[in-house]
């Protein structure tokens, strides 16, 4: 992992793409403006792993589907 320090008001670019920008600080609470481009997607971790979570289910969803059709041999 990499580990950059930042104060208000600075940045980090990732890529030619993606800034970070550190946008107020209090206490243990960071306020982060990202400007990335529309196509990617940007979630909270937390959130992240709940719609990889969904997305494991329902995929195993149409697994369960797909194994029920006929099969023609």
């Amino acid at each position: 992992m990499l580990v950059l320090t930042r104060k208000k008001g600075e940045s980090i670019q990732i890529g030619d793409d993606i800034e970070l920008t550190v946008i107020s600080v209090k206490g243990d609470q960071v306020k982060l403006g990202i400007n990335a481009p529309k196509n990617v997607d940007i979630h909270r971790k937390e959130v992240y792993l709940s719609i990889k979570e969904e997305n494991t289910e329902a995929s195993k969803g149409i697994d369960n589907l797909i194994n029920l059709l006929p099969k023609n041999d």
